[in-house]
């Protein structure tokens, strides 16, 4: 039997607007197993980064549970959140703009153990710190050196060694390379993986780039509009998409070879409005299949082993 660290139940985040409430996240519900990789994308606004907040209680959600390790966060208190979040942590989209520029990189990523008192003296704490700079790939000269001094990759290693100094379990990463060149993604996605299988490690992988998440996850989740539409395992996911708005997003995947060309699905028609959007499918609105059950919400059901979608017209597209 899987060994499951996270288990969201019905998990709903509204935010109120002059016009209405903002359905953000509306009624999702998924599970993390230990060591494993979740993938969450979508396009901008789908609530993929409000997800991820929401789990970790930087946002209150409006309704829902959010187990991990047996306890529902939802219900801790203050001094029972704080310790557990030691075991909860999170990469930033934007290396730059989430670390202190007054900082030097050792004491960014010492901030965290002194905050937390992990370690007593200096001494232990510089240690760590070595340690851990070592262990994301930062070299020892750049431990008296401030974030304007480093390119963007080096900043995101600060990023996941300040995420790393708790020794978490379970790390959320918002778009951790999506603000890097090609080669640096590529080299912070390794070193990821690397901290997974040594760690052992439970991600939740945000991003709007399929191509990055097929290479990093276990399992893909697809959100629309505050709704997830289909999950299934990833190499499942890209072999057979069944949803319509996922066959669109992998339609819009380069092919790197030189003259290779592919049919593309372009999506057309009005973005549904998440301001009180109704009880009709999201992707109503910009769905070539639609017809009049769209109108109403359909449910995220099961259709072959662990393969997941929400769509009244499965089984005639």
């Amino acid at each position: 039997m899987a060994d499951t660290i996270l288990e969201v139940k019905n998990l709903t985040k509204y935010f109120k607007t002059k016009r209405g409430m903002l359905h953000a996240v509306d009624d999702i519900s998924f599970k993390l197993e230990r060591g494993k990789t979740l993938g969450l994308v979508g396009e901008s606004g789908c609530g993929k980064s409000t997800t991820g907040r929401t789990i970790l209680r930087l946002i209150e959600p409006t309704s829902g549970e959010i187990i991990f390790e047996g306890k529902d966060i939802n219900k801790l208190n203050k001094r029972e959140l704080r310790h557990a979040r030691k075991d909860m942590q999170l990469i930033f989209q934007d290396p730059y703009s989430s670390l202190d520029p007054r900082k030097t990189v050792s004491q960014l990523i010492s901030e965290p153990i002194v905050t937390n008192k992990i370690l007593k003296t200096k001494a232990e704490v510089e240690e760590r710190v070595a340690e851990l700079m070592a262990t994301v790939g930062l070299a020892p000269r750049l431990f008296n050196s401030y974030p304007h001094e480093l390119d963007g990759g080096r900043r995101q290693r600060i990023g996941i060694a300040r995420a790393l100094a708790m020794e978490p379990k379970f790390i959320i990463c918002d778009e951790p390379v999506s603000a890097l060149d090609v080669s640096i993604q590529a080299q912070i996605l390794n070193l990821l993986k690397e901290l997974q299988a040594e760690l052992g490690l439970s991600f939740i992988f945000i991003t709007h780039d399929l191509s990055v998440v097929n290479h990093f996850s276990d399992e893909i989740a697809v959100m629309y509009l505050g709704k997830i539409v289909e999950k299934a395992p990833s190499e499942e996911l890209f072999a057979n998409p069944m949803h319509p708005y996922t066959k669109a997003l992998l339609s819009a995947i380069p092919i790197p070879e030189l003259g290779a060309q592919k049919e593309r699905i372009l999506i057309k028609g009005e973005i549904s409005s998440p301001i009180e959007p109704g009880n009709e499918c999201r992707f109503y609105k910009r769905c070539n299949y639609a017809c009049d059950r769209c109108r109403e919400l359909p449910a995220l059901e099961e259709v072959s082993p662990n393969h997941f979608v929400a769509c009244h017209r499965l089984n005639e597209i």
